[in-house]
């Protein structure tokens, strides 16, 4: 099996059930194996459960808690700190787009999120 053969795991993270199926169709299209999940506390159950996830796709405002504050919880965790999180929101707001690369952050995408910005993605978590 080539390398390029390999299935990465994403974890993508959305309160709503719409944007949710969309990020995941965009990312199913783009080869990945997919756990889609509505909140960042099922989320952290995922991890807990399925630790070989390759990367967090989140969005940035959820009830509970926010992407931001799960970015915070994985960069924080010695078992999860190497897995690249994604951020998504539909607000361009400068200072939370800075706020969130400082804390760690792969990358902060506006949405709609589109198959063009998961390929990028793809292309750094590959290499």
């Amino acid at each position: 099996m080539g390398s390029g053969d390999c299935e990465l795991h994403v974890l993508a993270v959305d309160d709503s059930s719409v944007d949710r199926a969309v990020i995941a169709r965009i990312l199913r299209n783009s080869k990945y194996r997919v756990t889609a999940v509505d909140s960042a506390e099922r989320a952290l159950e995922v991890l807990e459960m399925e630790p070989n996830v390759n990367m967090i796709i989140t969005d940035y405002c959820m009830p509970e808690m926010n992407g931001y504050e799960l970015l915070r919880r994985v960069k924080g965790s010695r078992d999860l700190r190497e897995i690249p999180v994604v951020i998504m929101s539909s607000e361009y707001i400068p200072n939370r787009i800075t706020r969130c690369m400082e804390e760690g952050a792969e990358d902060f995408l506006i949405k709609p999120v589109r198959q063009s910005d998961v390929s990028r993605l793809c292309g750094r978590l590959r290499n």
